[in-house]
């Protein structure tokens, strides 16, 4: 099949996708424009899927992205990129249709880890969420009024989901290997706090405790889980709350430095090959994109948030359209935040690594305080509880390296409790069957 004319191709209809292809349009580029998904669908909002789609207050069609320039793009929706030819510039999509580019941005994000098949996953009532598909599915299961809910995971999908079911007033069995939720994320110190909203809901919270395996009954649905322990847990329907893969697999063979845990790209969001080389034709954005970030002394991060995903697609972007001498360093502070049990939850940088935190406004009996962590004397990262009036004085204060904790004798400030944060050592949630990188955010 004869490739369709070069231009522009934004593998990856997404939130990133979308708006690198809106970048590249403001930002002059008049050339031909396509855009590949694998899902369906127009970039849709991922947010909304784990919050209001679960409570059944928004129709998961309804999440569609506003867009927000004129893009005169070609669509090619609902066939997945398989594969990169980097000599011959083309793109292989599973219709058996080709693309020509002359320069590529990659946008595919991530996708959720699925349950092992031989450990249970091809039981019915087993569920992740990522997609508007996972949503609408998992939406019309819990209408349906399950006996019990089990959520195995309690990184932020976790915690969300049951924040939501407990508000359904459907019966909620957390498990999580890690002594509080958010442990990966918060650290043990702050992660207490969601602990005690989980119970406070009625929702069953298992601390360190793993799924071995699930077994179905005589119809093959799932009716219960068994425990590293020997416990079995009865459920009729399960969330894998696991964790995310970046979408990279298409990529095999490329000459890319790719793998499940994203593309490596360089300062300016170009990916490099095999041999560390950035390549001048292909860009990498969003949660796929691994870059190396200098406020944290260059190590290579990617970021599954939705503010990263809006910056590094228009800063690629720019840089697609500039000159070799004009190549920019992508500057961002990672920030995400998260609504549950009644509380609105917002992070800036990165608390991961932390080696104390303090907490610098109201109080953690209170659950409305703001919590800076710190690493060898600097602020690292700075989360907030119903508390974000001091959150941008503290994001300026990581930006610049101050130090631990930067802001004193605020007129609001109670006495400065610090502790350590108590960031536990990763651990698979999962059986032994899935690959060795098994992490949850």
């Amino acid at each position: 099949m004869t490739p369709e004319p070069a231009g522009i191709v934004v593998v990856g209809a997404s939130l990133a996708g979308l708006r690198g292809a809106e970048a590249l349009r403001q930002g002059g580029y008049d050339g031909p424009l396509t855009l590949v998904g694998a899902e369906p669908y127009r970039p849709y909002d991922r947010p909304p899927l784990s919050k209001h789609v679960l409570a059944g207050k928004l129709e998961a069609g309804a999440t569609r992205l506003p867009e927000l320039a004129p893009l005169r793009a070609r669509w090619r929706l609902g066939s997945a990129a398989v594969s990169l030819d980097r000599e011959a510039r083309t793109i292989r999509l599973a219709d058996g249709s080709a693309l020509a580019y002359e320069k590529l941005l990659i946008t595919t994000g991530a996708e959720a880890r699925s349950w092992p098949t031989e450990a249970g996953g091809d039981l019915a009532g087993i569920h992740t969420l990522r997609g508007r598909d996972d949503a609408a599915a998992l939406r019309a299961a819990l209408a349906a009024g399950p006996r019990r809910v089990l959520i195995v995971g309690g990184g932020l999908i976790g915690c969300e989901a049951a924040s939501c079911l407990r508000d359904l007033g459907l019966p909620v069995t957390l498990i999580d290997p890690n002594p509080t939720p958010l442990a990966n994320a918060l650290g043990l110190y702050v992660g207490r706090v969601i602990a005690e909203c989980l119970r406070d809901s009625g929702a069953d919270f298992r601390p360190g405790a793993m799924v071995r395996a699930f077994e179905g009954d005589a119809a093959g649905r799932v009716a219960r889980a068994r425990l590293a322990d020997g416990q079995a847990l009865e459920t009729d329907l399960v969330i894998a709350a696991l964790g995310a893969t970046r979408a990279t697999g298409w990529l095999s063979g490329a000459g890319l430095m790719a793998d499940p845990g994203g593309v490596t790209c360089d300062e300016a969001c170009r990916a490099r090959d095999a041999g560390g080389t950035p390549c001048p034709d292909i860009y990498v954005a969003g949660d796929v994109a691994r870059w190396p970030i200098r406020l944290y002394g260059g190590r290579s991060v990617s970021v599954e948030h939705w503010s990263n995903a809006v910056e590094q697609a228009a800063h690629a972007a720019r840089n697609m359209l500039a000159g070799p001498g004009d190549q920019r360093a992508y500057e961002h502070l990672p920030a995400f935040w998260s609504s549950q049990f009644g509380i609105n939850i917002k992070l800036v940088g990165l608390a991961g690594g932390a080696d104390s935190v303090a907490v610098v406004q109201g109080s953690r009996a209170s659950r409305r305080f703001l919590a800076v962590y710190g690493r060898a004397g600097r602020s690292i990262g700075a989360v907030s509880f119903d508390q974000a009036r001091w959150l941008p004085a503290y994001a300026e204060a990581i930006r610049v390296g101050a130090a631990f904790p930067p802001i004193a004798d605020a007129t609001d400030q109670p006495r400065i409790e610090t502790a350590v944060p108590g960031f536990p050592v990763p651990r698979a949630t999962v059986p032994a069957a899935l690959p060795a990188e098994v992490t949850h955010a």
